[in-house]
């Protein structure tokens, strides 16, 4: 009698946990979009299961309708997908696109919504405010910035607010004019944010979260270092710092953000590069564990990652500096959990993961890097 009872509890207990739905019990195993800069066919955003455990990384999904998807962003309620699209020539004389996509299913599987013009060329930057309502897009080539407002199904209408910088700084063959090369909402959703490499500026502007329009910031702009070229930025978790990573001089510099006036105070600028090497590289992106304790910035031309321990008053200290395992470190995404760090290496062609030690900061690759064509942004769903 008692062997009879433990078999039916035995039973019950598997009936009790096949219950639970699939995703339940593969809660480490992530879908990761990749771009795939290039032309026609070639241009691509490919989809990829990755097991957290293990690093492994397997291609579920290749959406072809987009050409030359420099960069992607996430709605925040994960449904939608933003990309940049430049049919033929990118940066050319005609306007990019912002193109809207549904994600249909689990394998990254993206339906075209629509695309709206980002009022600009060379389109190099997306984001989109806590609200999900609205995009936000810099424009390089152009030096602007642009706000499109989205629909309750997820697509795009036309701007909101074009917004064209103007100016230049000391280095004559790179900041002629303007180049607006990042765009961010900030954590309260209150303001955005613009690197301009051509002008050695982060402009800020208030956001309309209602209409998405951009108004005029208290605080205009704040400079970095005479031809330190500004080029992507990051909040830090908690919300009070600012990280901007700097292309021309291979630094990052540090701004304290208060929240409650959008303003920023320049703290601290650190070299990303070992003292010794001679030879040429530029900075591309940086990316901050979510525990907030970690910062990665990428070296083109050193072909590495930079890694920071961050203070507690948001100061960085270099831990070292390893390599990317590809050319041309392009773009950082890091896990949810902060295990891993993805990197994808451009013009090498392929993506690199790293595992993150938790205790030190430090990056231990977890595989041989994975084939691709043009990676140029990731994002983790």
């Amino acid at each position: 009698m008692q062997g009879g009872l433990s078999r039916i509890l035995f039973s019950l207990f598997l009936g009790f946990v096949g219950s639970f739905p699939v995703q339940h019990m593969a809660a480490e195993e992530l879908l990761v979009f990749v771009t795939a800069f290039a032309p026609g066919d070639e241009g691509s955003i490919c989809a990829y299961r990755l097991d957290v455990e293990s690093g492994q990384l397997k291609q579920v999904q290749r959406n072809r309708d987009v050409e030359h998807p420099f960069f992607i962003a996430l709605s925040p309620d994960r449904e939608f997908l933003y990309s940049i699209h430049a049919p033929g020539q990118f940066g050319g004389k005609e306007h990019e696109q912002v193109a809207a996509f549904q994600i249909v299913d689990g394998n990254g599987q993206l339906k075209l919504l629509n695309r709206q013009s980002a009022r600009g060329t060379a389109a190099c930057y997306l984001d989109v405010d806590k609200t999900g309502k609205t995009v936000v897009v810099a424009n390089y080539s152009s030096g602007s910035v642009a706000s499109l407002p989205v629909r309750e199904d997820g697509s795009l209408g036309a701007a909101a607010s074009f917004i064209q910088h103007r100016g230049s700084s000391v280095n004559e063959s790179r900041q002629e004019a303007p180049h607006a090369h990042s765009i961010i909402v900030s954590p309260d959703n209150r303001f955005v944010f613009a690197a301009d490499l051509g002008l050695d500026q982060v402009l800020g502007y208030r956001l309309d979260d209602t209409g998405g329009k951009l108004h005029p910031h208290r605080q205009p702009f704040v400079r970095t270092s005479p031809g330190a070229g500004p080029r992507h930025l990051t909040f830090h978790p908690n919300g009070k710092y600012l990280y901007v990573i700097n292309e021309i001089h291979n630094s990052v510099t540090l701004f304290d953000y208060d929240a409650k006036s959008g303003l920023l105070i320049e703290q601290q600028t650190i070299d990303t590069l070992p003292e010794d090497f001679e030879g040429v590289s530029h900075c591309a992106d940086l990316k901050i564990t979510p525990d907030g304790r970690y910062l990665y910035g990428t070296n083109r031309g050193h072909d590495s990652i930079a890694a920071y321990r961050i203070g507690e008053n948001g100061r960085l200290t270099l831990l070292a500096i390893e390599p990317s395992l590809g050319k041309g470190p392009q773009n950082l995404a890091i896990t949810p959990g902060g295990q891993l760090l993805l990197c994808a290496n451009m013009s090498g062609g392929n993506l690199a993961l790293f595992r993150i030690d938790a205790q030190t900061g430090g990056l231990k690759s977890v595989s041989e890097p994975l084939a691709q064509t043009g990676p140029s942004c990731i994002l983790i769903r």
